[in-house]
């Protein structure tokens, strides 16, 4: 049964609570009384979203409760939904002021221009897909943004955060995908090669220049994109017969004049007198953008550090080659000359290189920078092609470099270098995007004695551990329902006679056969650097993580270990002590040595990180251990709380559903009142003092690894 609609007086209560009171401007009895007159399931709706947008901020929250009454009626709650989420993710990037902007068009929303709304291809749902989509697309490498519109400026793909064109939801799919392929193919076939400024300076109006010449553009790609993706391109047609105008008949003409699948970019510069000439221009809804400044920009930042890196690639190679043959014949090294060859096979864009005439395959890395240095010039410039002299070029200012985290955090922020993580914000119920900067560092390895005097300390435990694990490596296992064993399987048999007496054929497999295990396992330990650790707490988890490590190094398991701390999120650090291809040696003994407290404990984008991680190990059981002594927090933040509580569970959800085994060891007593609803029941222990873990730790690997 339907429940009533709320009355104005309680929905004014729960609007005071969600929008605190003290803002009397907000005039919560007016909203209230407003939204009186929905239906429970719309008020129901509103006022979830006012609760959830307000623990981003309350302005916003007043601002989508004033509009979403009138929005309701003519707009998808989806799509309400996808607003309200936007201008969140607005706020998050730039603040405030633009936030309300984003709100504001909601104002702008005409019935009729977004009557195909419901049926929109939201960014968010179909990013992924059209993400895999152009990576199988031959070529430079793009990177797919959300943005106001679609463009490109050939080093990424932006499209917009909706595309509702058509009334289906699936023809608005197929038309971004179109629009991405176009995108794509001016990077492809030389588009961007174009000096757009030259060209707009030829004419009077620059802009009505600029327009034809992307309209003939479009017809040239469209040809091109026929023959790369005919499948595509049926769509492509389909689609712009449902949206786009017959063509004038000069326009129809200029088309013919592309029916070349190979028509070359001067054929569109040579027909641009004639188009300017016309009244009308044709623009169709997948032709997206032409951005001339963006397009320029990128290219300048591009064109000479990729003519230093591939003269210092080339460099290389000559010396791999020179000191192979003076292996091979000994004596004077005669001057290399360096061909490169491109080749379009299939669409594919490849390249041969020669070196004295013999072919020379060329690295990935190499491939990759002739490609593109290719299709910025439609051809490889000779220049490019001469080996890099010796310190020619300071590989330090040509090459991307790891950023030094410490210095990265001096005067104005920024977040070159870094990498960006989501974090789950459970008052919105959505994430919020790019939002933990973090960036990874090595620990400092200190040599002194903390590893000998540990070993000595504990040889005991040190030699009941190797016992216990040398078992653990050993152990075996017992496989059923065998054809051939040393034992009678007496459940299988059992099973095989009933069969044999209800006239169905026995089962040969009656055996059982003892198997010797075979280990396939990755373990990563998260280990809380936070500043409560400090004192004989950081010495104990560094005790426990060496005799960890001495115990670990007779399984053969792989194993990585990785500290983590940071102060809000704008500086989430990780700390690397060992990676999964470093060996256990002095380097790493000294790493652990050298684990320092650092700042305060925010997990989410150090589970998220350490996940992506593990994901690149091959293993069939991969396990993440957080050994903790806390529970989630960070500094004067709203991460303290429920708010990072949630954050972290979803993080190792995230984990789970990608078939990794989250386990936490903690030294918090009152872990249990969080840690179940993080974890999960079964997924974490807790210690009275540190000092237990070297003792138990063979108990708690077993448990986590088998």
């Amino acid at each position: 049964m339907a429940q009533p609609p709320l009355t104005a007086a309680e929905m004014e209560s729960s609007l005071h609570v969600w929008l605190d009171t003290e803002f009397t401007f907000y005039k919560v009895d007016e909203l209230a009384a407003d939204l009186a007159t929905l239906a429970r399931d719309e008020q129901d709706f509103i006022l979830g979203w006012i609760r959830r947008i307000a623990s981003t901020h309350i302005t916003l929250a007043w601002q989508f409760g004033r509009r979403a009454p009138a929005l309701l009626p003519r707009m998808e709650r989806r799509l309400l939904e996808a607003w309200a989420v936007h201008t969140c993710d607005v706020f998050d990037r730039t603040g405030l002021q633009t936030a309300l902007r984003v709100m504001e068009e909601a104002d702008s929303f005409d019935a009729r221009q977004h009557q195909n709304d419901a049926a929109g291809a939201l960014f968010e749902e179909i990013a992924p897909v059209l993400g895999n989509f152009v990576c199988g697309l031959s070529g430079r490498r793009l990177k797919l943004e959300e943005g106001d519109a679609a463009w490109t400026d050939g080093e990424r793909i932006v499209l917009p955060p909706l595309v509702a064109a058509l009334p289906v939801e699936n023809d608005n799919f197929q038309l971004a995908k179109v629009t991405v392929a176009l995108l794509w193919a001016q990077t492809r076939f030389g588009t961007l090669r174009i000096d757009f400024a030259a060209i707009g300076n030829r004419y009077d109006d620059p802009d009505r220049a600029l327009a034809r010449l992307h309209a003939l553009e479009t017809l040239r790609l469209s040809a091109r994109i026929a023959r790369e993706l005919p499948g595509l391109h049926r769509e492509m047609q389909r689609l712009r017969g449902m949206l786009a105008p017959e063509l004038s008949e000069a326009w129809q003409q200029f088309a013919t004049r592309f029916d070349s699948p190979d028509a070359p970019l001067e054929a569109s510069l040579a027909l641009l007198d004639e188009a300017y000439a016309l009244d009308d221009c044709p623009h169709w809804a997948d032709q997206g953008l032409l951005r001339p400044d963006a397009i320029a920009h990128a290219r300048a930042a591009r064109l000479e550090k990729e003519k230093a890196r591939l003269r210092i690639k080339l460099a290389g190679l000559l010396e791999e080659h020179a000191a192979s043959e003076a292996a091979q014949k000994p004596g004077p090294v005669d001057r290399h000359d360096i061909e490169v060859s491109p080749r379009d096979e299939n669409g594919a864009l490849d390249f041969e290189i020669t070196l004295d005439g013999a072919p020379l395959a060329p690295p990935d890395d190499v491939r990759q920078l002739l490609t593109s240095v290719y299709l910025d010039f439609g051809e490889i410039p000779p220049e490019y092609l001469t080996p890099a002299g010796e310190g020619e070029y300071d590989p330090n200012l040509v090459f991307d470099q790891p950023e030094d985290p410490d210095a990265v955090w001096l005067g104005t922020y920024h977040e070159k270098g870094a990498e960006l993580y989501p974090e789950w914000d459970h008052g919105r119920q959505h994430y919020r995007k790019n939002w933990c900067v973090m960036r990874e560092k090595a620990v400092p390895p200190i040599y002194d004695d903390f590893v000998r005097d540990t070993l000595a300390r504990h040889a005991g435990v040190v030699r009941h551990l190797r016992r216990k694990f040398e078992a653990l490596r050993d152990e075996n296992r017992f496989e059923k329902r065998q054809t051939q064993g040393d034992e009678i399987d007496l459940d299988a048999l059992v099973e095989a006679l009933a069969d044999a007496k209800d006239g169905r054929e026995m089962s040969d497999r009656l055996f059982v056969r003892l198997h010797r295990a075979e280990r396939n396992i990755a373990v990563a330990f998260l280990v809380d650097m936070s500043g409560s650790t400090k004192g004989w707490i950081n010495e104990a988890e560094r005790e426990a993580l060496i005799l960890l490590c001495e115990a670990l190094e007779l399984l053969g398991d792989r194993y990585a270990i990785y500290g983590f701390s940071g102060t809000t999120r704008k500086r989430c650090e990780l700390f690397r002590i060992k990676t999964f291809d470093d060996a256990y040696d002095d380097e790493v003994r000294a790493r652990i040595a050298g684990i320092r407290p650092q700042e305060y404990t925010r997990m989410g984008f150090a589970l998220r990180h350490m996940t992506k991680l593990l994901n690149r190990v091959d293993a069939r059981t991969r396990v993440l251990v957080t050994l903790s002594d806390g529970r989630p927090d960070d500094y004067f933040d709203v991460y303290r709380g429920q708010y990072g509580f949630e954050d972290t569970r979803m993080a190792l959800l995230e984990a789970s559903r990608t078939g990794i085994h989250p386990f936490c060891i903690t030294l918090d007593r009152d872990a249990r009142d969080y840690l179940p609803h993080m974890y999960g029941a079964a997924r974490y222990i807790i210690l009275d003092d540190v000092r237990q873990l070297p003792v138990k730790v063979t108990d708690i690997y077993r448990r986590i690894t088998t």
